[in-house]
């Protein structure tokens, strides 16, 4: 599973690496100063995930204020590998305060958005171009035409959606395929063992309509790295989650169990925890693609080695059961246990094949309500 190795986008022809790199550190402007690196900084980095295989690059216009695009398609353009890697950026958020069509997902921003990416990264295509979260106003139909209309004029090679309901690319997809228009082939979303929600539709959503997901803060922000412990405050650790014992997500015993449970994974593999978290999303049902982010070619060099090994069923099992959460409310009807329980008393129905969506674990109808 080396990242030389390549796999189909959702349901198209576009071929990538198991992991994706995320830029959203290059450049030392806007909202992501303060861990950003400089154009010198970023390079060996890049230079790294070239040199094993990788052709996997997300950016967005928002990341850096704009600089992680100019740095990357300087850094393309330095290493004379335009056509050899699949470029991905996204828009959405604002890059003019005060003009109210400077963000959001309309037709103006969309088009004005994909103009002044190309300029950034040096480019005269993208090879995917994402909406990169719902705005919760334009009319989804809007965005499937102007993705059309997009990809006819050869602005963009593929359309894909980031952090968005799953109801709404589900409309998205089935309005483009009603219409005749260009379908959309990824879909970008927070997974990680802390942090499974989307398995409860995104995933089978994906799987179903063919898009294929690619998994961003695979390592939970940093937290399955291990290098955080509790706290009086949360936690305790050098790294963003830690600094300055800064307020942060509500830790629970739940989380510290998994973290153990982790620990305990990647001591039996001889890896370390963050190779064993990132293999674990990588190799997950539906999920095409992890996306990791680095500080140092050393860094980026560590996560890459989270390819290098399998997970073996038992362990994986093991990790599946310290990060399973029970399914809540109406969801609770939708598991293999409910179904054989109450639709299906004394049938014999099994889950899908492997491959398709992945059996909710760990309940049963005693525990609900």
């Amino acid at each position: 599973m080396s990242l030389d190795h390549y796999y189909l986008l959702g349901r198209s022809g576009l071929r990538v690496s198991r992991l994706s790199l995320g830029t959203m550190n290059f450049g030392t402007g806007g909202f992501h100063a303060a861990y950003g690196k400089t154009e010198d900084e970023a390079r060996p980095i890049f230079r790294r995930y070239l040199e094993a295989g990788g052709n996997f690059i997300d950016t967005a216009d928002f990341y850096t204020a704009g600089e992680s695009e100019t740095i990357l398609g300087n850094l393309v353009a330095e290493a004379k590998v335009r056509d050899k890697v699949v470029l991905t950026t996204k828009f959405t958020n604002s890059v003019a305060p005060g003009d109210p069509n400077a963000g959001g997902n309309g037709r103006k921003h969309m088009i004005r958005a994909v103009e002044a990416s190309l300029r950034r990264l040096r480019t005269d295509y993208l090879d995917l171009f994402l909406l990169h979260t719902w705005d919760r106003i334009t009319p989804v139909e809007e965005v499937m035409r102007t993705f059309d209309d997009l990809t006819t004029a050869g602005k963009i090679r593929y359309a894909g959606l980031s952090d968005v309901p799953s109801w709404y690319a589900a409309r998205a997809q089935t309005y483009a395929e009603a219409h005749a228009l260009a379908p959309v082939v990824s879909l970008q979303l927070p997974y990680s063992l802390i942090d499974r929600t989307i398995e409860q539709e995104h995933v089978t959503m994906g799987q179903t309509l063919g898009l294929g997901i690619t998994a961003w803060s695979p390592l939970g922000g940093g937290f399955l790295t291990g290098k955080y412990r509790p706290a009086d405050r949360g936690l305790a650790g050098e790294g963003r989650l830690g600094d300055a014992g800064q307020a942060g997500p509500a830790w629970t015993d739940r989380d510290w169990r998994l973290l153990a449970a982790l620990e305990s994974v990647a001591g039996e593999l001889g890896v370390t925890m963050a190779q064993a978290a990132l293999n674990w999303v990588a190799t997950q049902p539906g999920i095409a693609s992890a996306i990791v982010g680095a500080s140092s070619a050393s860094q980026l060099d560590a996560n890459l080695g989270a390819l290098d090994f399998e997970l073996p069923a038992e362990l994986r099992a093991r990790l599946d059961e310290a990060g399973t959460v029970p399914p809540a409310s109406v969801y609770r009807m939708f598991t293999p246990g409910y179904q054989s329980w109450l639709v299906n008393p004394g049938v014999k129905v099994g889950d899908k094949p492997a491959g398709y969506a992945p059996p909710v674990r760990n309940w049963a109808p005693e525990n609900s309500d």
